[in-house]
């Protein structure tokens, strides 16, 4: 057996990190030398503003900062994940985040790579902690410098989040009024390829904490447009009003109207985008329709204001090019021409340096080409192996759980006396077969000059389904099918619905209707209650406080009715009530914590540190308590229950939280159902629950085959289980 469990570990390991080779592999290619226009730029500095969290409606609608007289707009779409850094890495760096951060939580990458910052002559950067170092981290040199404040500022319960904006606004006011006084500063300021970078992070935060559609949230947008303007007079002042200052604002990515952010709703790819200063096209006036089709003009009243969307790595080669600097060198983004305002040999030199080719009169459009081209190649170079590989780590693990299957059926059912199922086929020609199949895939990988991960990836289904297929084929239905639910469920989750309606008809097609009318029934109601968890939006939910109490309330009465009908009444309430009334008193407590949390927040009081000690009691109290409780059946169960409960009321903020009732309602209804099963087929070992101990002693001899209702059995356990992902 110990045998079987490390084999068993050390194939899902192998089966794990094949993640990381299939899919969190880095784009990243080094060795390439960056690219610049040898023209002049047009300008000799640039003032990058990122709103962090701001939506591409909510600053247009708002007209902030009169967008028709500042230069050219448009939308920046950005990409999954929807998080500040692989936002930030696409703007400054120009390509789409490094999956393999992924290791790291999105806080650094693993690996180095080139940004417009590292380029630029000087860059002065100001905000988050989270975002600035990375940039610094990454440059050659020592000329990126950050000023940030304290992560501990960063909270989302705080008062005000906006004045994160403000200490930003302040420092570079002071930044620049000091530089009038310090002569060294005054000369670096005034050298040319220099960049200043604004981090606004109190949208996203306010974003989290209060809503998109909430008035600090909107407020904050006019801290931020009120800043920005004096942001450019500051600046401008400064620099004499030379006219060679570029700007360029925009955000990392958008909000849900449930204030998260992440996935790929239009709500949180859609950021806007505002460039104008030296080198910018002016806003355009227009009279025909614009190819937008998705009504966005019509809703912001900028129909008659020209358009011009991109993505978001292109604004990395766009800013290289405003001040002269050479665009990353692991750029994916396309220069937009139509932000430029400039000759059209300075537009096709830039687009030549994009497009990274040897002659200047080649037209822009066969530039384009060539990047698309060359797009399409790199995504075809990095995923390459992806099909191939994810072949076969499904192959193998379908052959490993058809292994576990069958070795469990051998041992408990006796599966070796019946011949006639188990179709076994002569070792000699399997064992032929697999040295083939063996030396073919070693071969092939060998001429690929894969490495020696590919092998062990590639070549580990095939000892296991040898060890299939010498003995049986009949289990691979049932562990195929298994396999194919699993995954399906995931991507559907209304599958777990449909398993559980089905389920639910098991009395009935059973037989055991009639002899257990009312377990029967509370068995058909709890599965069509925990079916409905599935079929609700996984985000988007509006919190409504009040039904985590109501979760509270139906978990206690869940934790009397269930032991009222297990034990009688006075052993119930000597054995079951005393041990569990702390932590029913628990519970309670817990369902009343998001309610004072959340009008805590409202009123801007910040997080009641009462609440925070009582939620990290909890935490660690529900892995411990249950562990000190009796270790009789139902005291075991319902204390398990009573700890989980506490914890997830905690993590609650609506209909979520009736699951953990609901589902232990429909767990202890099936403990009791089914020995009311093994009643009516007159199994005469049957044990009375209020007798089973956890502690007892298991007797080997008496560990019974496996028997059909097994089957039925563990089919139950994975829809009750696989719920929890929804």
């Amino acid at each position: 057996m110990i045998i079987f469990f490390l084999v068993g570990l050390t194939v899902h390991v192998v089966f794990f990190i094949s993640i990381f080779d299939i899919y969190f592999t880095s784009p990243l290619v080094h060795g390439m030398t960056p690219q610049a226009t040898p023209l002049a730029p047009p300008a000799s500095r640039l003032v990058l503003v990122v709103a962090d969290g701001l939506r591409a409606d909510s600053l247009f609608t708002l007209r902030m900062g009169n967008i028709e007289k500042r230069g050219t707009w448009g939308v920046s779409h950005t990409r999954v994940p929807t998080e500040s850094r692989p936002g930030h890495v696409a703007l400054i760096a120009g390509f789409y985040e490094d999956v393999s951060a992924v290791a790291k939580g999105w806080k650094e990458n693993p690996v180095e790579f080139d940004s417009v910052f590292n380029e630029s002559s000087h860059t002065w950067c100001w905000g988050s902690p989270d975002i600035l170092p990375m940039f610094a981290k990454g440059a050659t040199g020592d000329h990126v410098y950050t000023h940030t404040y304290s992560a501990e500022e960063e909270d989302f319960a705080s008062t005000d989040a906006s004045k994160l904006d403000s200490w930003v606004f302040t420092q570079v006011t002071s930044f620049f009024h000091s530089a009038k006084s310090n002569s060294s500063l005054n000369a670096t300021l005034h050298e040319d390829k220099n960049i200043f970078f604004l981090h606004l992070l109190g949208i996203d935060t306010n974003g989290h904490a209060h809503r998109p559609m909430s008035q600090e949230y909107l407020d904050n947008i006019g801290l931020v447009d009120a800043g920005v303007s004096h942001l450019v007079s500051v600046v401008e002042d400064f620099f004499g009003y030379d006219g060679k200052t570029a700007y360029v604002f925009t955000s990392d990515h958008g909000m849900t109207n449930w204030g998260s952010h992440g996935a790929g709703h239009p709500s949180e790819t859609l950021t806007p985008l505002v460039v104008w200063g030296a080198g910018v096209q002016g806003a355009k006036t227009v009279t025909e329709p614009q190819p937008y089709s998705d009504g966005y003009l019509k809703d912001w009243k900028l129909e008659h204001i020209q358009r011009v969307d991109v993505n978001q790595a292109d604004i990395a080669p766009l800013m290289a090019s405003l001040i002269g600097v050479p665009i990353p060198v692991n750029s994916v983004g396309v220069l937009p021409l139509l932000y430029l305002n400039n000759t059209h040999r300075f537009k096709a030199e830039s687009m030549y340096t994009n497009a990274i080719q040897v002659l200047e009169q080649f037209k822009i459009s066969l530039c384009r080409s060539l990047i698309s081209h060359s797009l399409e190649g790199l995504v075809y170079y990095h995923t390459y192996d992806r099909f191939f590989l994810g072949c076969s780590v499904v192959l193998g693990f379908v052959g490993w759980t058809s292994y576990v299957v069958l070795l469990i059926l051998k041992t408990h059912a006796s599966l070796n006396r019946h011949p006639n199922l188990t179709g076994q086929i002569p070792s000699l020609y399997l064992a032929r077969l697999c040295i083939c199949v063996t030396v073919v895939i070693a071969v092939f990988l060998f001429i690929q000059r894969s490495p020696i991960t590919y092998y062990i990836y590639c070549l580990l289904p095939v000892p296991v389904w040898y060890a299939v297929l010498k003995e049986v084929l009949v289990s691979l239905c049932c562990s195929v099918y298994i396999c194919c639910h699993q995954v399906v469920s995931f991507f559907h989750r209304a599958m777990l619905t449909l398993g559980l309606v089905f389920l639910s008809l098991w009395p009935i097609l059973s037989g055991l209707f009639g002899k257990a009318k009312t377990r029967s029934l509370s068995w058909f109601l709890g599965c069509l209650c925990l079916a409905v968890f599935p079929l609700m939006p996984v985000v988007g939910r509006e919190p409504n406080i009040h039904l985590v109490a109501c979760a509270g309330l139906l978990a206690l009465y869940n934790t009397c009715h269930n032991a009222y009908n297990c034990v009688v009444v006075l052993r119930f309430l000597i054995l079951n009530y005393c041990p569990s009334i702390p932590q029913m008193i628990h519970v309670a407590v817990c369902s009343c914590v998001p309610f004072l949390t959340h009008s805590s927040l409202q009123q801007k009081q910040g997080l009641p540190l009462l609440n925070q000690i009582i939620s990290w009691t909890t935490l660690v109290s529900s892995i411990v308590v249950p562990l000190l409780s009796s270790t009789r059946l139902f005291h075991r169960l319902l204390s398990i229950f009573l700890s989980l409960t506490a914890t997830y009321l905690l993590l609650s903020t609506g209909s979520e939280a009736l699951f953990p009732p609901v589902l232990s309602w429909l767990m202890f209804v099936w403990i009791n159902i089914e020995q009311e099963a093994m009643l009516a087929q007159g199994v005469s070992s049957r044990q009375e629950l209020s007798t089973i101990d956890f502690s007892a002693n298991i007797d080997i001899t008496k560990i019974r085959q496996l028997k059909l209702d097994d089957i039925r059995r563990s089919y139950f356990l994975y829809p009750c289980k696989f719920p929890f992902q929804c």
